[in-house]
């Protein structure tokens, strides 16, 4: 398996995580009556589990994408050159701190590492068209 499909393993991994402390985080504020009920209030998350829920809406923004561009460079026979599998692994770690960096509500960092993945993303996108 190519480290681009290892990083996409990885961000697989890393929308359950998203979808896991969204949704704990949430059950903690509202409490378990609610989450298993018919959640007929339409309540809505607060603080952390508020961040959490705008951070895993923006991880699905950007990792369906990720997701096409691995798997078009797989078809294409494109995987293993240096600026496609050194894009997907900035994806990944872009991606990774974002999740802890917008729970705790550190803006500068957050969007730091929000470009970082970004411009991985753009890298493995540019190895589709491109080969250097």
């Amino acid at each position: 398996m190519s480290i681009e499909f290892w990083c996409l393993y990885a961000a697989m991994g890393l929308a359950l995580v998203h979808l896991t402390a969204g949704s704990f985080s949430f059950k903690a504020q509202v409490g378990n009556a609610y989450t298993v009920g018919a959640r007929d209030e339409d309540l809505r998350p607060k603080g952390v589990a508020a961040r959490l829920d705008r951070a895993q809406r923006n991880f699905l923004e950007t990792f369906a994408v990720f997701a096409a561009a691995v798997l078009m460079l797989d078809a294409l026979g494109r995987s293993g050159g240096w600026l496609s599998v050194s894009g997907a692994v900035v994806y990944v770690l872009g991606r990774s701190l974002f999740l802890p960096l917008y729970a705790m509500g550190v803006p500068w960092l957050r969007t730091l590492s929000w470009n970082f993945a970004t411009a991985g993303l753009a890298m493995v996108m540019t190895a589709i068209v491109w080969a250097p």
